[in-house]
């Protein structure tokens, strides 16, 4: 028996009525019957989850080693009265140029005001202290792909009937894992009943973490052969991060990000998402660029509940198209730099420390607050303190560290990032979304769900900007504590 007939007899049979029916018009029934149930089990089966490959790679000088070092080597940040003197030899020889006048921070870090961050560097920033302070926690490295993967590895105060929770947390640029450190005691204790374990790497290239030697080759296994690759990209570093947290032992993890951070993260779900347990970001990465999106945020603005826009989402999103569409031109100039020709400004970079200096806190000023390129001081220290602010730009300065960064972008930036296959393959892990006031762009939950399946949570935050956990390290603890005691209720 065919299926049409098969189909033709059970409706016959479910009721005598249909036997007045002619049999072109039951054929024509069977055949909607069996194409919506066709379409049903298409549709089943796009829900399956998708995953990017993970590939494998090598980073290291020369040629592939078969076997790897695979151990866990304890590290300490040191530094010496040379390297403090040889900070202060070139502090001392800096030419500045006078701002033009009330120009405040529109035209960058304002000289006027960097002669007093700087004058307190020379005389009053403590290396040697802030040092210990980096030490407060255990640092250690490990060769992962031919170069040694710098991570801090946080330990919980575990408390009766705490579950204890592996939680990777990502930094971008020009951050580096010292942004966590004001975060990290308030996810190792807490009351609640959760508490984390918290592994903070610095993305290779910055930083402790030895930077690629290639500009990029994949290793292909099954030939043992390697093949020219676009470089040491998020993809790559996601890759790395799974095989740190494989190799620290963990089957199951959360993860978290902004910046770069948030790419990278993303990308960790995307390879693996049996590992990643749930992943949190601070900066919403949603394609923009579509028709849906685009004519959303035309009709967004006056029919908001069309479009699944909230009144939050039209305070933020729109004065930001209408008024600021120039700023973004404003804020990228680093970008286009970093993504053509990185080494060449970061020679000055690299031989400046004060250049060094200026370069990356206009970004903790700006990518704060916007409206802080209206204030003579850039508004640096309403957030920020100068010693956490220099110790941040130590780390760059100690390592050499700023040209490698600064290549991120041009190896990630290589093709078009809008096809890559991460930005094409949508996220099924349990996600949290925190969207803070000030971050550069806003992306509402109805953009946001277009690409990540599964969120558990959308945070309209009170205040903060880009560098969140710096920033406002108590709301953006709380929401992540939030997050994963959903995932886990739920789980459970």
């Amino acid at each position: 028996m065919g299926l049409q007939d098969a189909v033709l007899q059970t409706v016959e049979s479910i009721k005598g009525s249909f036997v007045t029916l002619d049999r072109s018009k039951l054929q024509l029934f069977a055949l909607s019957s069996f194409g919506a149930g066709a379409l049903l089990c298409y549709l089943k089966c796009m829900k399956t989850i998708k995953t990017i490959p993970t590939g494998d790679g090598w980073w290291g000088k020369g040629e592939r080693l078969m076997t790897e070092d695979n151990s866990i080597r304890r590290f300490v940040v040191k530094t010496s009265a040379e390297e403090i003197e040889d900070l202060h030899r070139r502090i001392d020889q800096t030419r500045f140029t006078d701002p033009l006048e009330d120009s405040r921070f529109n035209y960058g870090f304002n000289s006027a005001y960097l002669r007093t961050v700087v004058s307190y560097w020379r005389h009053q920033f403590n290396w040697e202290k802030q040092v210990d302070v980096i030490n407060q926690y255990p640092h250690f490295k490990t060769k992962i792909e031919g170069i040694d993967v710098h991570f801090v590895h946080a330990r919980p105060t575990q408390k009766p009937g705490q579950t204890v929770l592996p939680l990777m947390m990502v930094h971008g640029w020009p951050g580096s894992f010292y942004e966590f450190y004001g975060i990290l005691p308030l996810l190792t204790k807490t009351d609640e009943d959760v508490v984390f374990e918290v592994i903070c790497p610095s993305i290779p290239g910055y930083g402790y973490s030895e930077a690629p030697h290639k500009k990029g080759s994949l290793f292909i296994p099954l030939f043992a052969v390697f093949v020219s690759y676009e470089g040491f990209n998020t993809l790559e570093a996601a890759r790395i991060f799974l095989k740190l947290m494989e190799r620290l032992g963990f089957r199951e993890f959360y993860v978290q990000g902004g910046d770069w951070g948030a790419f990278i993260t993303s990308n960790m779900a995307q390879m693996k998402p049996e590992c990643v347990r749930g992943l949190h970001l601070n900066m919403v990465i949603a394609r923009t660029d579509s028709t849906p999106q685009l004519l959303s945020l035309v009709i967004g603005r006056y029919l908001p509940f069309l479009v699944g826009f909230t009144k939050e989402d039209v305070r933020r999103l729109y004065p930001y198209m209408e008024k600021n569409v120039f700023d973004i031109m404003r804020e990228t100039g680093y970008l286009h730099i970093q993504a053509t020709k990185p080494d060449t400004a970061g020679c000055g970079l690299n031989d400046s420390p004060v250049g060094l200096a200026a370069y990356i806190l206009e970004k903790f000023s700006s990518w704060t607050n916007l409206e802080n390129r209206d204030l003579v001081d850039g508004g640096l220290e309403k957030k920020f303190n100068l010693d956490d602010l220099l110790t941040n730009v130590m780390i760059y300065w100690t390592t050499c560290s700023i040209i490698p960064s600064m290549r991120f972008y041009k190896e990630n930036i290589k093709k078009d990032i809008k096809t890559r296959v991460d930005r094409v393959t949508k996220i099924y892990v349990p996600t949290g979304l925190a969207a803070f006031p000030d971050e550069l762009l806003h992306c509402p939950r109805a953009w946001a769900s277009s690409r990540f399946t599964d969120v558990r949570s959308f945070s309209y935050m009170s205040r903060g900007g880009h560098f969140a956990a710096f920033e406002e390290p108590h709301l953006l603890a709380q929401d992540i504590i939030q997050f994963a005691k959903k995932v886990e209720r739920k789980a459970h």
